[in-house]
């Protein structure tokens, strides 16, 4: 039976945060940073598929990847992976696969997710996702899911919903969107959390598809007009190198900013399944099981003392890392970097920063 349902991976990003681990040749979305034997990709592609056909789902990824993607997730049909030559960030990579399902499925219904997301309670996750998706096939609206906030959390941008007049779906609350919120410093986050009616924006959309084609066409014309106009090009030998052209010449922009903050059209579903953004180590940290000392520890031999609340990472699982008298810090060890550094997401994006400034982008 053929399926309406389609799930869009976005895995194009180049995770400078989980530095050293994450390398512009192998990011974090090809890594098991969790240790649990599937990268981030694999992982993502082993959710969606319990409730979309495999063949029904897609990645968009830059082209350097296209090698990691084959090795990792073979299961993908080869047409079904999208291959960017130059970053544009979200909205250029969801509307060429918006155009390409639309030659092939025109009724198609989308669930749309970053690659590399943590959900600690998968099976009441997939059930929001679909009563979201059993929802949008008729439903003219874009979706996106909000998270109940646990906590103040500067690390995430907010969605404001308006809770007083709730839709109940299934069991589910949606809401229409009043206003959406860039990451906060501490003081508003705080403010936004005791509010009450704000939701951590996932980045996970749900659609159908002549929904979000209308809203590209209204909202962002130049991108949806592109990608249109090559539409006779998709699924033929020629189709790389007419995207490659329309990605040169096409402009940079967010999905959010370009379509979500704009259209009348938004909603939210409200989620509470133990979701978090792996962005960064520190997000790692709050998320994984410490031990005694609140030490995260990934690597298998260690000799730990006086080390408390840090984070200590071997990509060798066979090297001893010996470390003492440390609190707060982040001590990460691969084949060519060791990085030693207070347990502080500012100077840590400033070591990337910095690599560059002084020619050392061989290790980036």
């Amino acid at each position: 039976m053929v399926s309406d349902k389609y799930c869009i991976i976005m895995a194009g990003g180049v995770g400078s945060r989980f530095w050293p681990v994450s390398r512009g040749e192998r990011p974090k979305q090809f890594l098991d940073i969790l240790g649990t034997g599937r990268s981030f990709l694999q992982a993502t592609v082993d959710r969606f598929s319990k409730i979309v056909p495999v063949e029904n789902i897609l990645i968009v990824s830059a082209k350097q990847y296209e090698g990691l993607i084959a090795e990792q997730v073979p299961e993908i049909p080869k047409e079904n992976v999208l291959l960017e030559n130059r970053k544009r960030n979200t909205a250029p990579c969801i509307a060429y696969a918006t155009y390409k399902l639309l030659k092939k499925n025109p009724k198609a219904t989308i669930v749309v997710t970053p690659a590399d997301h943590l959900i600690l309670n998968g099976d009441v996750f997939l059930e929001t996702v679909e009563t979201a998706m059993e929802y949008a096939a008729a439903t003219p609206a874009l979706f996106t899911l909000g998270i109940k906030p646990t906590r103040p959390e500067t690390q995430y941008g907010y969605i404001q919903a308006n809770k007083a007049n709730p839709e109940i779906v299934r069991g589910h609350a949606c809401y229409q969107v009043k206003t959406f919120t860039e990451k906060p410093d501490l003081e508003m986050a705080k403010v936004l959390y005791s509010s009450g009616e704000f939701l951590w924006n996932s980045g996970i959309f749900v659609w159908n598809i002549q929904t979000i084609k209308e809203e590209l066409q209204a909202h962002l014309p130049d991108i949806a007009e592109a990608f249109s106009e090559i539409s006779r090009y998709y699924y033929t030998t020629e189709e790389q190198k007419i995207v490659d052209n329309v990605y040169d010449s096409i402009d940079s922009i967010s999905i959010d900013y370009g379509v979500m903050e704009k259209t009348e059209r938004c909603r939210v579903f409200e989620g509470s399944f133990g979701w978090s953004d792996l962005g960064t180590w520190e997000s790692l940290y709050v998320q994984s099981p410490k031990d005694a000392a609140g030490n995260l520890v990934n690597t298998s031999t260690t000799m730990l003392d006086g080390v408390k609340n840090s984070i200590i990472v071997s990509a060798e699982k066979e090297k001893l890392l010996v470390v003492k008298n440390l609190e707060n810090f982040v001590v990460i060890s691969t084949p060519d970097v060791l990085l030693v550094c207070p347990r502080d997401e500012k100077q840590l994006k400033a070591i990337t920063a910095e690599l560059a400034m002084n020619n050392l982008t061989d290790y980036l």
